[in-house]
């Protein structure tokens, strides 16, 4: 992937061809970015770069062999590393590791480099289990920097979402993290800094990849997904800044249908006053058949809030709201107090974090309601 073909980030562009230009690669990066902001094809572009034999003009040729094999992702010192667990298309079913999803992990970023991790967990077919970087993917690493490098370039690993290694894979790593050999990269890439070992984090230069705007989202979501401007512009306006999230939602339209449909009976049943029907919800919520979903039910009902807080506050130009969900949420603006959106938004944060930690879905989402009951 050139850098030219990516969409925004301009200075981060800049500061990536600077550090390559001046010889000043730092051993270990760490990017952390908002999911799907583009994070990944940027060290894609930078691997690419690196590499390029006949770079020019800030950018890679793309048309050396070294270019090509990259653009394809199958250049032999490129090393990707992404949380797996075991299932069905895993090669190795006894320790699975990154290599035993090697093919599908290509075919998704191929066709999107800024997909979500639940995006991957479906390319896996792993959906409904939470995967990790565990000790038998970092003692593949280990065996990978063995080898020298099958050409004469960086040997890069491209390690997606960090925060999933735990501390014993990450115990067996810090050594050659801190001190790899010769043209040995590591670039991080993480959704989620402070959840990082403190251990790999220290041994990173941090780079900060911002949300995109809105109009450098829509016009990736119309590249990407082949969606007119006008529906693009609606989804470039409630993602966040996140490409990755936006072209989720344009393909997830029949889930975040359930969402709302959830979400609508909750907040029905709370202004009511019908605890009964509220809990209703709370079981439906809890009955999201992984905890993927369950989380990215509370990550829509938080986007929900969001909303009703700007139409509260006279912001409704840009809470970007759907023409046929306006009604529901100008409604719920009215009928709730200025107070409300705040407390909910943190009891939403809360449930997510009890869902990271495996704590029972029902307990957890009967405490929401309950919490957001009470603060109506």
């Amino acid at each position: 992937m050139k850098f030219s073909e990516i969409i925004g980030h301009e200075d981060i562009k800049k500061v990536l061809v600077s550090m390559a230009d001046c010889g000043r690669v730092p051993h270990a990066m760490l990017f952390y970015e908002n999911e799907g902001c583009g994070a990944l094809p940027l060290t894609l572009a930078f691997a690419q770069y690196l590499n390029c034999r006949h770079r020019h003009d800030g950018d890679s040729c793309g048309e050396c062999p070294s270019c090509s094999k990259i653009s394809k992702l199958i250049h032999p010192d490129l090393h990707p590393v992404f949380p797996v667990t075991g299932g069905a298309k895993a090669d190795s079913q006894s320790r699975p590791t990154s290599d035993s999803y090697l093919k599908y992990w290509r075919e998704l970023a191929l066709k999107n480099p800024y997909f979500t991790e639940n995006d991957l967990y479906h390319a896996l077919g792993i959906e409904g289990k939470s995967g990790n970087i565990a000790v038998a993917e970092a003692k593949a690493i280990l065996e990978k920097l063995s080898f020298t490098a099958v050409e004469d370039g960086y040997k890069t690993f491209i390690i997606w979402l960090p925060e999933k290694m735990n501390a014993e894979a990450a115990n067996r790593l810090l050594k050659i993290v801190e001190e790899p050999p010769e043209k040995t990269l590591f670039l991080f890439i993480t959704h989620a800094p402070e959840k990082v070992l403190q251990t790999i984090f220290s041994r990173c230069q941090s780079v900060r990849i911002p949300p995109q705007p809105k109009d450098e989202v829509q016009k990736a979501v119309v590249k990407m997904t082949g969606v007119d401007n006008d529906e693009a512009e609606i989804q470039a306006g409630i993602c966040g800044g996140s490409i990755g999230k936006a072209i989720a939602a344009m393909s997830g339209k029949e889930e975040e249908t359930g969402f709302h449909d959830i979400f609508a009976d909750l907040m029905k049943a709370i202004i009511e006053r019908s605890l009964g029907k509220a809990l209703e919800a709370g079981e439906a919520m809890a009955s999201l058949d992984s905890r993927e979903k369950q989380k990215g039910f509370c990550n829509f009902a938080g986007d929900c809030i969001r909303k009703i807080f700007m139409l509260q506050n006279d912001m409704g130009q840009i809470a970007w709201i759907a023409p046929g969900e306006k009604a529901f949420f100008t409604d719920a603006a009215r009928r709730t107090r200025p107070a409300f959106c705040g407390k909910a938004l943190s009891y939403i944060d809360k449930a997510m974090s009890l869902i990271d930690r495996n704590v029972n879905a029902k307990i957890v989402f009967c405490d929401l309601v309950n919490r957001l009951f009470l603060s109506i």
